[in-house]
């Protein structure tokens, strides 16, 4: 890559949760530079397509991962030392699912699997510091509009699970009546049947969440704050 050249990448941080804990999906590099060391899935934006298209062609093509519900544009990074093969700058995309999916690395990946987020490998490129912004980011997302969280459950939930979203990215425990409170006063969620658990206790109540909690994929950071600015 000639020294002079400016090239456009993407990067995607996907966040699913796992028993309890929040987790990312990383890859294992295929190819030099950075060889054997794990990433995010990205790649270089082709000549003919947006920077979402792209975004989703790399996640697909690297990790088997197609159906993304929620995607959001995070940052640009660009470090003109960065990457060692000339000046590259990413445009990093946060990603949210409701489970762990099944992921198998192909093309420039030669694995991928999902890590939980305070305990990933050594990062390549400046990964590390992407992870952190994207944590970071998920947070104020959270705070400022709770309904994100229906993004990482599955369908039908039961409170708890939303509850340890929220407390898995805010780093902190709420207390459950209060956020149950929370989800039922804004009319979010329907229940819809009740989940027995092996032992003892009551059974817990089953929820979905109506058309209206379902925040969509913005088109970037700025079209989410225009809708959050008309909401308040």
């Amino acid at each position: 890559m000639d020294r002079g050249t400016i090239v456009v990448a993407v990067d995607v941080v996907l966040f699913a949760m796992h028993e309890k804990t929040l987790n990312v999906l990383l890859v294992q590099r295929k190819h030099p530079p950075f060889e054997d060391m794990w990433a995010f899935p990205g790649g270089m934006v082709e000549a003919n397509e947006g920077l979402v298209q792209a975004a989703r062609r790399e996640l697909a093509e690297e990790t088997g991962v197609h159906d993304v519900p929620y995607l959001c544009q995070l940052a640009a990074f660009g470090d003109p030392e960065r990457d060692p093969r000339g000046r590259v700058i990413s445009i990093a995309y946060v990603g949210l699912l409701p489970s762990l999916v099944a992921v198998q690395g192909a093309d420039d990946a030669a694995r991928a699997s999902w890590w939980p987020v305070d305990n990933v490998p050594s990062l390549a490129f400046d990964h590390e510091r992407i992870l952190s912004c994207a944590c970071h980011r998920l947070r104020t997302m959270v705070e400022s509009d709770v309904r994100l969280l229906f993004h990482l459950v599955p369908m039908p939930f039961v409170m708890s699970e939303l509850r340890q979203a929220y407390e898995s990215i805010m780093g902190r425990n709420i207390d459950k009546r209060n956020f149950r409170r929370l989800i039922l006063r804004h009319q979010w969620v329907k229940p819809v049947g009740v989940r027995f658990h092996q032992g003892r206790g009551r059974p817990a109540r089953e929820y979905v969440a109506l058309p209206n909690a379902l925040v969509p994929s913005p088109e970037d950071d700025c079209h989410y704050a225009s809708r959050q600015g008309e909401k308040t």
